[in-house]
């Protein structure tokens, strides 16, 4: 009886330090000390205002869980939203229709991706050099493509598909906060309940030994830059009717949010582990902890301390702080 009491205390301890749950209780402090630092911050008018300007980084850091799971990691994805915009720009700015500009950046997109892939994968080169070459490479083409111009004259009934509410939500919800809980779910959905997830986690833990098990470990991750790409592409169509400007360099610095809040979600660096459900409430984390301090005055430019510690954190907490947090607990419930 003693040995099994001990063996349900052991699993309640590492069911209360699993990372989501204090992840949880991150996100209702934030939320209820945002409340108290403002009354402004849980009003219908600033909860729309923070899912549109945390929409497109929200959608970025779905196909980056599922890289940084599988052991690689994807350093452009700012740099293809930003030439996204560009090509956007560009090719409005010569005529071309909208459903065709659309169509063109799926392809470039899932092409960039493509690219990122395949010397990841066929060349065996690491995916933290390739994407950062290719973080300079994208946003290159986007300064080739408008130079120090600025694209601005988009439709109406696209512009505010980027700042006007999804009807019949009260005026609460964003499209590109309605596109990342589509996502989240359908994401969540393959990460967690289908054999190509669970080959994802396999090559995260050990590429070798998942290969030897079977596993296309090269095909699916090409596959997972592709999908990168993709959706990296249409967050810069979002992003551009959010701010009704394409310009050479929109979204720059964006990948540092996006790893920042993959990274606090739970999702370890050296792959392997992680959740959709992390993610979602690192998100809530992350953009809670903006909106507080824009709402509190604080210095914006100085917004990169927060982005810089929540990667510390996520890094030193999980590897150092919570092993050591366990074996006390599981000390403290054997005396």
């Amino acid at each position: 009886m003693s040995n099994r009491t001990e063996r349900m205390r052991a699993l309640q301890i590492q069911s209360a330090l699993r990372w989501e749950t204090g992840l949880a209780v991150v996100v209702i402090l934030i939320f209820a000390i945002g409340s108290a630092a403002s009354p402004d911050f849980l009003t219908g008018n600033n909860l729309f205002s923070l899912g549109l300007s945390n929409g497109e980084i929200a959608i970025m850091t779905l196909p980056m869980t599922l890289i940084i799971i599988s052991g690689e990691i994807d350093l452009s994805v700012a740099s293809i939203l930003g030439m996204s915009s560009a090509l956007l720009g560009f090719l409005w700015a010569r005529g071309w229709p909208m459903p065709a500009i659309f169509v063109t950046l799926a392809v470039v997109g899932v092409a960039a991706g493509a690219v990122n892939g395949l010397l990841v994968t066929r060349l065996r080169l690491p995916s933290l050099a390739v994407t950062i070459g290719t973080l300079a490479l994208y946003r290159g083409v986007a300064l080739i493509l408008l130079g120090p111009n600025t694209v601005s004259d988009f439709p109406n009934a696209y512009t505010n598909l980027g700042v006007n509410a999804v009807p019949f939500t009260g005026n609460d919800l964003t499209y590109s906060t309605l596109i990342f809980i589509a996502g989240a779910i359908v994401f969540g959905v393959v990460l967690h309940a289908t054999p190509f997830g669970r080959s994802v986690y396999a090559m995260g833990a050990s590429a070798e030994a998942a290969q030897f098990a079977g596993i296309r470990v090269k095909r699916i991750k090409t596959i997972l830059f592709m999908v990168s790409g993709f959706v990296c592409a249409l967050a810069g169509v979002l992003w551009t009717f959010r701010l009704n400007t394409a310009v050479q360099n929109n979204g720059l610095g964006l990948e540092l949010s996006v790893v920042a809040i993959v990274l606090l979600a739970g999702v370890s660096i050296f792959g392997g582990k992680g959740s959709l459900i992390g993610v979602v409430l690192a998100v809530l984390a992350f953009a809670g902890i903006q909106n507080a301090l824009l709402l509190t005055n604080f210095n914006q430019e100085a917004t990169g301390i927060v982005t810089g510690a929540l990667l510390l954190a996520s890094v030193f907490l999980p590897s150092v702080f919570l092993p050591w947090a366990g074996r006390l607990l599981r000390r403290l419930s054997h005396s």
